[in-house]
């Protein structure tokens, strides 16, 4: 029988700009995932947000047997509903300027929650290019979730609902159900509970070597703790083949900057360390598989995970993981855009590649008709079979222009 320690799968939220991402997010999971400074002092989503959900279903409603619910009492029966999937959810920025967070939360979710507002005109620009990144990683599994109705009224929201569709015609999000909802009333969350309910879970290889996206990282000890009562650093993320076990030891790739001048060049160098708990939100595991957000206890020193100090590593066990790469020959294939031009590569061009959780500067040393070159400010450690993201530099803007594959 299940236990619901673990979640089954990643679903993340995209969309533009305050269109209501992190108050759905707080309805499902009674989480607010804006916890940095910086992000309640502007009142947006700035770092990835992160929460888990236990998805119930009730029994014996006046709904049916379609009827779900996070809460410990089904509100039509007074009954109290059965656990059915636990999900975890990764908030994502949606400014332009935070695109390349978005695409490193992307790249760890098996579904997507795509948030368009109904106050603001659709589609605005990072719906559009949200859509895009969706399309670039092809993930199929999609709920439109229409927010905000309750503030423009009945007749404006139809309207506003056949803008949506026209706007998602052709797209790979044609056929994806669009659930009207007012999340900040907890109004019709219900339903987009079901359509969670309804996705296909996706298959994880359990069985290779581990392999896991650092999407953050922390140093949890309280300034002034005595030396006895410090605790190793800890770093979240997603595994997304093979399992993890407590006790057992890590390497993270690429690893730490070993070298402190600041006028040289970065030198990375892998750490090695034990693992000393695995958690899925308030639950203590003994044992992690693929699937799902977790939090990795280490015996690392601290310094090293603090203020996400470990974001787009790779842990895995030790020798098996990919070897870093300060530079990669990648097969290109750019997107066809209305809003910047369609120009090829140039020598020494800058680019931005989005390579699992990592995001890592690059520079073109050598363009081809269908691959580039590229040297790396930051070296990767990057799964041979990942899809990467391309941002360009356009009118002092970068923007999503493609994605490669390692070559």
């Amino acid at each position: 029988m299940q236990d619901f320690k673990q979640s089954e799968f990643n679903i993340g939220t995209l969309g533009h700009v305050d269109h209501g991402k992190t108050t759905l997010t707080k309805a499902i999971t009674g989480v607010w995932t804006d916890r940095h400074s910086e992000s309640l002092k502007r009142s947006m989503t700035i770092k990835l947000g992160y929460a888990d959900a236990i998805i119930k279903k009730c029994q014996g409603c006046e709904q049916g047997p379609g009827c779900y619910t996070v809460g410990e009492i089904c509100e039509d029966s007074s009954k109290k509903p059965e656990p059915f999937r636990r999900v975890s959810m990764l908030d994502s920025p949606g400014h332009e300027t935070l695109m390349a967070t978005a695409i490193a939360g992307s790249n760890i979710i098996d579904a997507v929650m795509f948030v368009i507002s109904a106050t603001e005109p659709c589609p605005m620009p990072q719906t559009k290019e949200h859509l895009m990144l969706i399309s670039t990683l092809n993930i199929p599994k999609i709920i439109v979730v229409q927010t905000k109705i309750d503030i423009v009224g009945k007749e404006r929201a139809k309207q506003h609902y056949d803008q949506i569709t026209k706007f998602l015609r052709g797209s790979i999000a044609e056929k994806a159900p669009i659930v009207p909802v007012m999340a900040n009333k907890n109004i019709n969350v219900d339903a987009v509970l079901e359509q969670i309910a309804k996705i296909d879970l996706p298959k994880h290889d359990i069985t290779s070597d581990p392999m896991m996206y650092i999407a953050r990282s922390f140093d949890v000890n309280r300034p002034g703790s005595p030396i006895k009562d410090l605790v190793g650093g800890v770093f979240g993320g997603s595994i997304v083949k093979g399992k993890f076990k407590v006790g057992e030891e890590i390497e993270i790739r690429p690893g730490i900057n070993v070298n402190r001048d600041k006028t040289k060049k970065e030198s990375y160098e892998p750490v090695i360390t034990t693992l000393e708990s695995l958690s899925s939100g308030a639950d203590s595991l003994k044992e992690a598989v693929a699937g799902g957000l977790i939090a990795v206890g280490t015996t690392m020193d601290p310094t090293f995970t603090k203020t996400d100090g470990l974001v787009g590593n790779l842990a895995g066990h030790v020798g098996k993981l990919p070897e870093t790469a300060s530079s990669l020959t990648l097969k290109y294939h750019l997107l066809s855009r209305d809003d910047i031009p369609k120009q090829a590569f140039r020598e020494n061009e800058p680019i931005i590649l989005g390579i699992g959780t990592a995001t890592t500067v690059g520079y073109i040393k050598l363009a081809k008709k269908s691959t580039i070159e590229v040297e790396l400010k930051r070296p990767v450690c990057a799964d041979p079979k990942a899809k990467i993201s391309i941002l360009r530099n356009f009118a002092q803007r970068w923007r999503l222009s493609g994605f490669c594959t390692i070559a």
